[in-house]
């Protein structure tokens, strides 16, 4: 039996999970207001700010501030490394998984 995958650690706790996929699922470059992202994940503030800090210290995600309207807005995207370390993620969970047997 050939060795196991290694999976990211920064990606696969479950909160950064479930950001990682929601932002893949942007088309490459775009990008998501905090409030859509919190809304769309149930996630508290502060809690998604955690896991986004941790995602933006790899270089995964960017945050950008930004006014609209005077108002102030904070923009979210997965970068092209984000956007790579998810797809190693998700061929290594495939080779894991299909090391099982698929049973």
């Amino acid at each position: 039996m050939s060795e196991l995958p290694q999976l990211d650690p920064v990606i696969h706790a479950q909160a950064r999970l479930r950001v990682t996929v929601a932002l893949a699922g942007l088309r490459p470059g775009d990008q998501i207001t905090f409030p859509r992202l919190q809304q769309l994940l149930d996630m508290t503030a502060g809690n998604l700010s955690t896991h986004l800090r941790k995602l933006e210290d790899a270089e995964y995600v960017e945050i950008t501030k930004a006014y609209e309207h005077r108002t102030p807005v904070t923009l979210v995207r997965l970068t092209a490394v984000g956007r790579a370390a998810f797809e190693n993620y998700t061929k290594a969970l495939h080779r894991l998984l299909d090391a099982t047997g698929g049973d």
